[in-house]
């Protein structure tokens, strides 16, 4: 896909260090825009630096930002020094996730909770902040996954919690459309990324390798052109929740 022109505006990616995210950044920078890159701990801090490192060395600028999202102040901080530092923002994409397979049963509160807290607060406050702080005409991506349109077990809390992240979608699109803000969501297939790993037997990994029609697990380099797509030429498509998994659910 050839590349924006993106010289002059601001991107702002929470997870932005490693994996999607990390990917996502490093081809905003190369566009020209500038990055606000967000990640959650001291365990990504090698990784976020790197990222940051690379963008520097190919004449890129950006600035790393650590937080818990799960705090919502500290989403609504990650923007504002965003919008002090680089005079505004143009596009916002939350790619923060975290996945638990477990049977129903044996959930506990505790981890209902922390789920919850990560998938559904988090992508709901920062879509709320990127309305009040984006730029006219901006855009706004959430990251979800393809086991919304999936029947099966173990993943109430994680496709649970990533449910509401549509109808937040939706409604934001409603709200802030009348600044020419476009509001959309990608629905990856599991990635081949740790984020996946960590979670899978090696039976169950080869189960969700053989489930999509394409073959294989999602690439994030699968993902990357179709979110840079949405928050850029593609911004008349609104409200949607996009499934990009080579077939391994569908609607």
């Amino acid at each position: 896909m050839e590349k924006t022109n993106l010289k002059g505006k601001v991107v702002l990616i929470t997870g932005g260090a490693k994996n999607l995210g990390g990917l996502l950044s490093r081809d905003f920078a190369l566009q020209g825009a500038k990055v606000a890159i967000h990640y959650n701990s001291d365990h990504s801090k090698m990784e976020a630096e790197k990222t940051l490192a690379d963008i520097i060395k190919h004449g890129g600028e950006a600035f790393l930002f650590q937080a818990d999202l799960t705090n919502v102040e500290n989403i609504s901080t990650f923007f504002k020094e965003t919008k002090q530092r680089f005079g505004g923002i143009d596009i916002a994409i939350n790619t923060v996730g975290m996945v638990l397979k477990k049977p129903f049963s044996e959930t506990t509160e505790k981890e209902y909770d922390q789920m919850f807290a990560i998938n559904a607060k988090v992508a709901y406050f920062f879509i709320q902040e990127a309305g009040k702080y984006l730029n006219d005409n901006g855009k706004i991506c959430s990251i979800v996954t393809s086991l919304l349109a999936a029947y099966t077990g173990m993943y109430s809390t994680y496709a649970g919690a990533k449910a509401p992240v549509e109808h937040f979608t939706r409604m934001a699109s409603k709200e802030f459309g009348h600044r020419g803000i476009s509001v959309t969501a990608v629905a990856p297939g599991p990635m081949d990324t740790p984020f996946f790993y960590g979670q899978e037997t090696e039976d169950a990994v080869s189960y969700h390798k053989s489930a999509s029609a394409l073959g294989g697990l999602t690439k994030i380099e699968n993902i990357a052109p179709l979110v840079e797509f949405l928050v850029t030429k593609g911004w008349w498509i609104t409200g949607q929740t996009i499934f990009a998994n080579g077939g391994y659910t569908t609607r």
